[in-house]
C-alpha cells in the first residue's frame, strides 16, 4: 500500500535543477525520518540523502553532497530534495522514505513511495 507520493521528476539537460517532493496525507511527516533513494537501470537502489525527525539533521552521499538539498516544510507536510547541478549519471527513479527510527542510508524504512523519474540528458 503506498503510503508515501514523490513529484517533481522529469527531464532536465545536465547542470539543470529539479526539486521533488514527497508528501502524505496518512501521517505528520516531521515526526518521521525521511530520506530519498534512487535506482538507475542495472544498479542497485542507493541512499542519497536523509533528514532526522529530531532535530532535522541532514546527511547526503558523497556523490550528491553540494549539489542536493533536503528540507522540510512542516505546514505543507511535504519532504523537498532540492536537486541543482545535475548530471546524467543523476539519472534514476528517486523514491522517498519514512521510518520512525533513524535508518539512515538502509533501505529498512517502513514506509515507500512509488518513485518518480529523473532523467538528465542533453
Amino acid at each position: 500500500q503506498v503510503q508515501l507520493v514523490e513529484s517533481g521528476g522529469g527531464q532536465v539537460q545536465p547542470g539543470g535543477s529539479l526539486r521533488l517532493s514527497c508528501a502524505t496525507s496518512r501521517f505528520v511527516l516531521e515526526n518521521y525520518v525521511i530520506a530519498w533513494f534512487r535506482q538507475a537501470p542495472g544498479k542497485e537502489r542507493e541512499g542519497v540523502s536523509c533528514i532526522a525527525s529530531t532535530d532535522d539533521a541532514t546527511d547526503y552521499a558523497d556523490s550528491v553532497r553540494d549539489r542536493f538539498t533536503i528540507s522540510r516544510d512542516k505546514a505543507k507536510n511535504t519532504v523537498y530534495l532540492q536537486m541543482n547541478g545535475l548530471k546524467p549519471e543523476d539519472t534514476a527513479v528517486y523514491y522517498c522514505a519514512a521510518d520512525e527510527a533513524w535508518k539512515g542510508f538502509s533501505d529498512r524504512y517502513d514506509y515507500w513511495g512509488q518513485g518518480t523519474q529523473v532523467t538528465v540528458s542533453s
